[in-house]
């Protein structure tokens, strides 16, 4: 596997998150390749149990409050003072809970200051920094599927990924228009990934879920291979499958169709067709 050139031993991941979930995972994997590793997370007391896992790696462990710019430029200023550069920054923490577009509006400022914001200031506090060093790195920033067809549910939630997903698709163009800049920026979309927010509803891995570690191996075969979007598959769900509800989901704008019309009754019936044409089960 061809992997991106940041990725390489001696050098430096910051990973937002990074206690649990893909966010330890990640950790772990590139730790594996001989990177130093900085992980940051609102738990504490997570934090103590993934350094101990991570063993003899040279491993930074930070409490932060992503929605703190504060708190992201002082994770900045740990790393360089720790490790003298950064080659990779993984904007991964991110919560749920928000709710519909007329309810809970603690919960809504909950997901967009962590979600959304967590990665504004992460970007803001940590891409200069990597675009001035003028060495090969880059930004991944964890979005969602929900920010891509927004299903109904969890409002506050899919506008917290939808505006990852505009974030980093500007931020790769400023960076590919940057002269002598090296370093990329990933949208990673996981599939259903059986991470501590599953744990809530279930117990158990469900057979159709990855894990977190799947989800890594795949970020690192796609980052290799000059991806921008990541969007991974599941054990229910083929690329196949993502790229016809994406389509449906745009659709609704150029058909004139409702909003979320895959979800509406009078376009169940045709949804049903047009997944199966678009995958080959028509």
């Amino acid at each position: 596997m061809t992997q991106h050139p940041a990725i390489q031993p001696g050098r430096t991941a910051v990973i937002t998150g990074g206690a649990s979930g893909i966010g330890l995972a990640a950790a772990k994997r590139f730790a594996g390749v001989g990177m130093n590793v900085v992980i940051a997370d609102a738990n504490a007391e997570a934090l103590d149990v993934a350094r101990a896992e991570l063993g003899n790696a040279p491993v930074e462990a930070v409490h932060v409050d992503v929605s703190k710019a504060d708190d992201l430029a002082a994770l900045r200023e740990t790393a360089l003072s720790a490790f003298g550069e950064i080659a990779v920054l993984m904007n991964n923490a991110g919560v749920g809970g928000g709710g519909g577009a007329f309810e809970n509006p603690e919960g809504w400022r909950r997901v967009l200051e962590t979600n959304l914001y967590g990665v504004i200031n992460g970007v803001q506090a940590f891409a200069p920094a990597m675009i001035a060093a003028g060495k090969p790195a880059a930004i991944v920033n964890t979005g969602s599927k929900q920010g891509i067809t927004t299903p109904p549910g969890d409002t506050a939630y899919n506008v917290s990924k939808a505006g990852i997903k505009a974030l980093t698709e500007g931020l790769q163009h400023s960076l590919r228009n940057t002269p002598g800049c090296q370093v990329t920026a990933h949208l990673l979309v996981p599939g259903f990934t059986f991470t501590g927010m599953t744990r809530r509803r279930v117990t158990e891995k469900p057979p159709g879920a990855w894990t977190p570690e799947q989800v890594v191996e795949f970020m690192l075969e796609r980052m290799g291979a000059g991806d921008f979007y990541i969007v991974c598959p599941d054990n229910e769900v083929t690329r196949e499958i993502d790229n016809a509800r994406m389509t449906w989901a745009m659709q609704d704008i150029t058909k004139g169709r409702p909003p979320l019309s895959r979800w509406h009754p009078d376009y169940q019936a045709a949804f049903a067709d047009f997944l199966a044409t678009e995958t080959g089960d028509g």
